[in-house]
C-alpha cells in the first residue's frame, strides 16, 4: 500500500472513530428502537404473529405500515404535510418546529456550556422559572413603549435565571456543595415560589384566575413580535436562539473568558496552577450558562398570548440536558440537536392522531442520548474502529483535491 493510500485509509478511520459519526448512528439507532416500540404495540402486528408461519408477510406488512405511518406523521407534523390544501397550512409545521426548537436551543447552550467546564447544570427548569418571574413582572406591571418593553422584559428574564445560576455557583465555590445537589434542590424552591407569586393577586396572580396558580398575560408592548405574520406562531425568540448560538461559538471558541472556561473543565488543577481562580470561574460559569437558559425563559414568558401558569417550563430544562449530550456542547451541534428535538414537540400531535402513543418520541430521545453516552456500544454495533490520536483528515482532501487544495 502507497504512502497515500495509507494516509487515506488513515484518514477514513478517523472520520469513521469520530463524533459526528457516531453522533448520526446514535440517531439512526434511536429511531430504530422507537419502530420497535410501534411495532410491538400495533394491533395488527401482534395479531399477524398468531399464524406468522403460515403467513409470514402479513407480518412485515404490518410491522411497515405503523412504522411508515408513524414517522410519516412525524414529519408532515414537523416538517411539510403535503396534504395541506393551502401552502400556508403545508408550511405551518415547519414554522412550529423552529418555534418549539428555539427555547429548547437557548437552555441546551447554557447546559453544553457547563459540561464544558466540568460541571453538571440539571438546574434547567429552576432557571427558566426564576427567568420568567423576573420576565412576566416586567411583561405584566410596567408600562413601555413597544420594542422597549419586549426588550427590558427579555434582559429581565435572562437576569433572573443568571441570578439563580450564579447562586450554585457561589454556594459551590464557598461550601464544596455539589451543584448536581444545589440545582436539584432549587428546582423545587424556585416552582415553589412561583407558584406563591401566581397565588396572589397582589403579586403576579392574574385577576380573573379565581386562586388557580396563572398569571397575567403579557402586555401587547412586551409580546415577542411575530416573524412572518399573524398566520403563523413563530416569532423573533428564534432569532435571538440564533444568535445566542453565535455568541456562545465566540465566548466559548474565540475568547479569553472561554479559554479559562474551557482550561478549567479540562484541569482545574493546572487551570489554578496557571493563575486561573478555579472558584471564580465557577460562579461566572454558572452564571453564563443560566443567562443562555434565562432566554428560554423570556422565549416562553414573552412568547404567548396567555398567562403563564407553573408548567409553562414545558420540562425544557430537562429536555436541555439531552439537547447539550447530542450536540456534543458544541454551538452548530445544539443548534442542530434543538432542531431535532423541537421537530419531534411539533410532530407528537400527529402521532397521536394515528394511535401511536407520544412516548414513543421520548424513547427514542432517551435512546439517542443513552447510545451517545456509550460511544464503545456503538462501537462495538457497526464495527467502527476506535477514534484516532493522529490527525489524518487531510489526506482525505489530498485524496479528492490533489495537494494544492479544491481547483
Amino acid at each position: 500500500m502507497s504512502e497515500k493510500e495509507d494516509r487515506f485509509s488513515q484518514a477514513m478511520k478517523e472520520i469513521l472513530a469520530g463524533g459526528f459519526t457516531r453522533t448520526l448512528l446514535a440517531v439512526i439507532l434511536g429511531f430504530v428502537v422507537g419502530a420497535i416500540f410501534m411495532i410491538g404495540s400495533n394491533e395488527e402486528f401482534i395479531k399477524s404473529m398468531g399464524y406468522f408461519f403460515t403467513r409470514p408477510m402479513d407480518a412485515f406488512a404490518a410491522a411497515w405500515n405503523v412504522v411508515s405511518a408513524g414517522y410519516g406523521a412525524l414529519y408532515k407534523g414537523s416538517i411539510y404535510n403535503a396534504d395541506a390544501d393551502t401552502l400556508e397550512k403545508a408550511l405551518r409545521p415547519i414554522t412550529e418546529t423552529l418555534r418549539l426548537g428555539a427555547p429548547l436551543i437557548a437552555a441546551g447552550l447554557g447546559i453544553g456550556l457547563t459540561f464544558r467546564v466540568g460541571l453538571f447544570n440539571v438546574g434547567g427548569t429552576g432557571q427558566i422559572v426564576f427567568g420568567m418571574i423576573f420576565a412576566t413582572w416586567v411583561a405584566t406591571r410596567l408600562e413601555l413603549p413597544f420594542i422597549l418593553h419586549t426588550v427590558v422584559a427579555m434582559i429581565a428574564g435572562i437576569l433572573g435565571a443568571a441570578l439563580l445560576g450564579a447562586l450554585v455557583g457561589f454556594l459551590k465555590a464557598r461550601t464544596g456543595a455539589h451543584e448536581v445537589i444545589l440545582t436539584i434542590m432549587l428546582n423545587y424552591i424556585a416552582l415553589s415560589f412561583f407558584t406563591f407569586l401566581m397565588r396572589d393577586p397582589n403579586l403576579l396572580q392574574e385577576q380573573r384566575a379565581s386562586g388557580n396558580p396563572k398569571a397575567d398575560p403579557a402586555a401587547a408592548t412586551a409580546m415577542l413580535p411575530k416573524l412572518l405574520g399573524d398566520e403563523y406562531s413563530l416569532h423573533w425568540g428564534l432569532v435571538i436562539s440564533l444568535a445566542a448560538v453565535f455568541v456562545y461559538w465566540w465566548l466559548m471558541e474565540r475568547s479569553t473568558i472561554g479559554f479559562r472556561l474551557r482550561m478549567v473543565g479540562f484541569n482545574p488543577d493546572a487551570a489554578k496552577t496557571a493563575g486561573i481562580s478555579v472558584n471564580r470561574t465557577y460562579i461566572l460559569a454558572m452564571g453564563l450558562s443560566a443567562a443562555f437558559v434565562g432566554i428560554a425563559a423570556g422565549n416562553q414568558a414573552l412568547g404567548t398570548t396567555t398567562g403563564v401558569s407553573p408548567s409553562a417550563h414545558a420540562g425544557i430544562g430537562f429536555d436541555a440536558i439531552t439537547v447539550a449530550l447530542l450536540g456534543g456542547s458544541s454551538a452548530p451541534g445544539i443548534l442542530l440537536a434543538g432542531l431535532l428535538f423541537g421537530a419531534f414537540k411539533a410532530g407528537s400531535p400527529s402521532m397521536q392522531v394515528l394511535g401511536i402513543s407520544p412516548e414513543v418520541l421520548g424513547i427514542v430521545q432517551g435512546a439517542i442520548v443513552l447510545f451517545i453516552a456509550a460511544p464503545p456500544l456503538i462501537r462495538a454495533i457497526f464495527g467502527l474502529p476506535k477514534p484516532q490520536t493522529t490527525n489524518a483528515l487531510g489526506a482525505l482532501r489530498d485524496r479528492l483535491f490533489g495537494k494544492g487544495g479544491a481547483k
